[in-house]
């Protein structure tokens, strides 16, 4: 006799322990990920110009991250005299909650099985499925330019003032080209939910029996859109070489430069953050998410850490771009690239069916 397969919403006790055991995993790999992207950059970025990284914390500096979190944990956290002080502390916070929450809507693996009291549930490996969630990641996407810009309004400080204009110009720019870049995804897959994007990409290169050793992801069908997506959100994250809010050789730090202690790890923290969201995105979204040839989560996180190795080898080969050349590229390069896109793949859905 087979068992009765219930998904986890029928048992509401079942649903609500699962939803927080995946919110506090979710959470705690964050982290982890975080903190140990910053030991893993600068050890690429060291052996691509031919130094060690770190190698005194630890073995083989492998406690470097928790050194440098306690460092900035214990320093003085200083305000300004001239700065608000509400806002000066919000500013970092704003900034990071979006890329924590943006993970919620994200597929990191199939469903999971179990049976329990000869009754098998399905537990999807997925916070909470919206049937709007790229949508929701782009809202996301759009609130964390509120912590740079009001960090450099609480700051009263020129260069911090300075960075918070660039990002909201930079943000306008490429968050629109990264938005039209993606609505030739939503034409092929015709969802705007993030598992039903990654299950459009299943099976065979555009449904052909002879095409079935290349699957089905976005990257072969849609490439123009991918290299749009990616380059626009290295530039929404403020990643190098796109990171002309902070611009150190310009505006000493930009929007953070009157940060010190926690606030200013908050900032850093948040930039981390972001990749990870923007690299597992840009995985379920063009890359098939989950499938692959090893077990879901673990074709999702080998998808995601090849995106965050990418972003670290950009940082450390492409010196920062002008600001003119910045705005050049997004308003008359990637806007109209991303609007011929979508015009071409309509023109080409249509004489497909």
């Amino acid at each position: 006799m087979t068992p009765e397969v219930l998904t986890l919403s029928n048992t509401p006790v079942l649903f609500t322990v699962a939803m927080l055991l995946k919110i506090a995993v979710a959470f705690v790999v964050m982290i982890l990920i975080v903190a140990y992207a910053t030991y893993a950059e600068r050890k690429i970025i060291g052996r691509m110009q031919t130094r060690m990284g770190p190698t005194m914390t630890g073995p083989k500096g492998l406690l470097q991250p928790i050194a440098d979190g306690l460092k900035l944990f214990f320093k003085e956290d200083m305000i300004p005299s001239q700065a608000h002080p509400f806002a000066f502390s919000l500013a970092p916070m704003m900034l990071l909650a979006p890329s924590f929450v943006a993970i919620a809507v994200i597929p990191f693996g199939s469903d999971l099985h179990f049976t329990y009291d000869g009754i098998q549930y399905v537990v999807p490996m997925q916070i909470t499925d919206l049937n709007f969630g790229v949508l929701f990641i782009l809202a996301m996407a759009g609130l964390g330019v509120y912590g740079i810009v009001l960090a450099g309004l609480a700051s009263n400080s020129k260069y911090a003032l300075l960075g918070g204009i660039r990002s909201t110009a930079q943000m306008i720019s490429y968050e629109l080209a990264a938005g039209l870049s993606i609505v030739a995804v939503f034409m092929l897959s015709e969802t705007l939910s993030l598992r039903g994007i990654v299950l459009a990409q299943q099976g065979p290169l555009w449904g052909i029996e002879a095409l079935k050793y290349i699957p089905n992801w976005y990257i072969f069908s849609q490439p123009l859109a991918f290299g749009l997506f990616l380059v626009a959100s290295m530039a929404e994250i403020n990643r190098t070489p796109f990171d002309l809010p902070e611009a150190e050789t310009e505006l000493v730090s930009g929007f953070c430069t009157e940060y010190s202690s926690m606030k200013y790890a908050l900032f850093f923290m948040a930039e981390y953050a972001n990749m990870i969201t923007i690299s597992a995105i840009t995985a379920t979204l063009f890359l098939g998410g989950w499938s692959g040839p090893f077990y879901g989560w673990m074709n999702f996180l080998i998808k995601v850490f090849a995106f965050m190795f990418f972003f670290i080898w950009i940082r450390a080969t492409f010196p920062r771009l002008r600001y003119d050349q910045l705005m050049h590229m997004g308003w008359k390069v990637m806007l109209p690239l991303a609007l011929a896109n979508i015009v071409i793949t309509g023109i080409a859905v249509l004489l497909w069916q």
